[in-house]
């Protein structure tokens, strides 16, 4: 991601032109530099409300701490259980909530690690998560509920059976400060929607 990052810093360099730089060289120097025009002053406007967190991000500083998860798998006749540990902290100025996990899923260690945030130009929570299961990252992007208690999303990845991109339908219910409840949903064997996994998240006391 780094990449498109500077990309856009780049852009946006351009779309200010030299006046914004010529007033950080002025302030520097002590003296009185030159006034951005009205282009550039709604291009360093723009930015600015890109880049600031607001209630959205504050929601997620909520979920920050240590959590005890057990997960059940629903891939057999029967649920497999297994647990964990998240560490959750806020990162980057309080842009993103950045989880890491580690335990153990379907027998094997597992060790994982993600990153949430919340997109003010796009107006979307949106999704980074890479695990040891794989060598493949998943993406998404997702809505809240007015309650701000259920936030619904799509993830995609590339299937290793088939090398194509496939997604999964994830809901993370808020069931109040030291509970929630993680859901996710795939095609079945019959191509029909099913629970794969669930996982309930304990702040650790």
């Amino acid at each position: 991601m780094r990449g498109p990052k500077i990309v856009a810093l780049a852009l946006c360099a351009l779309c200010l032109g030299p006046g914004a730089f010529a007033q950080d060289k002025g302030k520097a120097e002590g003296k009185q530099a030159p006034a951005m025009d009205a282009k550039q002053k709604a291009a360093m406007e723009a930015w600015q409300k890109a880049s600031t967190p607001g209630p959205e991000h504050a929601s997620l500083t909520k979920m920050a701490g240590t959590w005890d998860v057990t997960i059940k798998s629903f891939e057999g006749p029967e649920p497999q259980v297994s647990t964990g540990k998240a560490v959750r902290k806020m990162v980057l100025g309080g842009r993103f909530l950045q989880e890491e996990y580690k335990g153990t899923y379907m027998g094997q260690p597992f060790d994982g690690m993600g990153l949430t945030g919340y997109d003010n130009v796009m107006k979307k929570y949106t999704f980074f998560w890479v695990d040891s299961m794989g060598t493949g990252m998943m993406v998404g992007e997702g809505h809240m509920d007015p309650q701000g208690s259920v936030l619904t999303s799509v993830m995609t990845y590339t299937d290793p059976l088939t090398a194509k991109q496939s997604s999964v339908r994830q809901v993370m219910k808020k069931m109040g400060p030291d509970t929630e409840i993680f859901e996710m949903f795939g095609p079945g064997p019959d191509g029909k929607e099913k629970k794969m996994m669930e996982m309930t998240y304990k702040r650790a006391k």
